[in-house]
C-alpha cells in the first residue's frame, strides 16, 4: 500500500481518517467553539462580579444612595428571558435526533423570545423615566442602567449568534450547543441580577 501524506498527518502505510475540519482549513477545529464560548462566559462573569461588588460596597455608603422602585416590566423580562432559555434547550434536543425544521421552528420562538425580552426592558427604562429616574440621579438608578443596559447588549450578541446558527448552510450541532449554552448563561445572569437589584 503507498503511503499517506496529510498536511496535518506524518507518513504511515495505514489509513488516516482525519475530521472534515482538520483536512480542511476553512473549517474551525473540533472544540474551538466550546474554547471561545468559555473564554467569553469567563470574562463577562468576571466583568459582572467586579460590577457587582461595586455595587454593594456603594450600597452601604448611604449618603446620597436612593433606592428607586423596579419596574414591574422586570417580571416580564424575567419570563421571558427563562422561556427563551427553555425554547432553545428543547430545540437543541430535537436538534441533536436530526429533526432540523422543527428545531428552526424553536429557534425562531426563542429568537422571538429574545426580542420581547430586550423589548421588555426598554418598557421598564420607559417607566424609570416617566417616574422622573435618570441615569445620574442617583447611584442606584446609574447601576440599575447600568446592569440592565450591560446585559441587554449581550444578549444582543445572542440573538446575532442565534441568526448565524439559522442562516448557517451546514449546521454544525457543535455551534447549536455552544450558542444554546450561551443563552442559558445570560438567563442565570440576569436572574442573578434581578435578584441583586430587589435585594437594595
Amino acid at each position: 500500500m503507498s503511503r499517506l501524506l496529510s498536511d496535518r498527518a506524518e507518513k504511515t502505510s495505514h489509513v488516516v481518517v482525519l475530521p472534515a475540519a482538520l483536512d480542511d482549513p476553512s473549517k474551525p477545529v473540533p472544540g474551538l467553539y466550546r474554547i471561545g464560548l468559555v473564554a467569553i462566559c469567563f470574562s463577562i462573569l468576571v466583568f459582572f462580579a467586579g460590577l457587582v461588588l461595586a455595587y454593594y460596597v456603594r450600597s452601604s455608603h448611604r449618603p446620597y444612595w436612593t433606592p428607586i422602585q423596579l419596574p414591574q416590566a422586570l417580571w416580564v423580562s424575567t419570563a421571558l428571558i427563562v422561556g427563551a432559555s427553555v425554547t432553545f434547550e428543547v430545540a437543541r434536543n430535537v436538534f441533536r435526533r436530526g429533526m432540523w425544521r422543527i428545531a428552526s421552528r424553536l429557534l425562531v420562538v426563542t429568537a422571538c423570545l429574545g426580542a420581547g425580552f430586550l423589548a421588555s426592558q426598554l418598557t421598564a427604562w420607559r417607566e424609570l423615566m416617566d417616574q422622573g429616574v435618570f441615569l445620574a440621579q442617583n447611584p442606584h438608578s446609574s447601576f440599575f442602567y447600568l446592569f440592565t443596559g450591560l446585559h441587554a447588549a449581550h444578549l444582543l450578541g445572542g440573538l446575532i449568534a442565534l441568526s448565524v446558527v439559522l442562516l448557517a448552510k451546514s449546521k454544525r450541532r457543535e455551534l447549536v450547543d455552544v450558542v444554546a449554552y450561551y443563552w442559558h448563561f445570560l438567563a442565570l445572569l440576569w436572574i442573578a441580577l434581578f435578584l441583586i437589584l430587589r435585594s437594595r
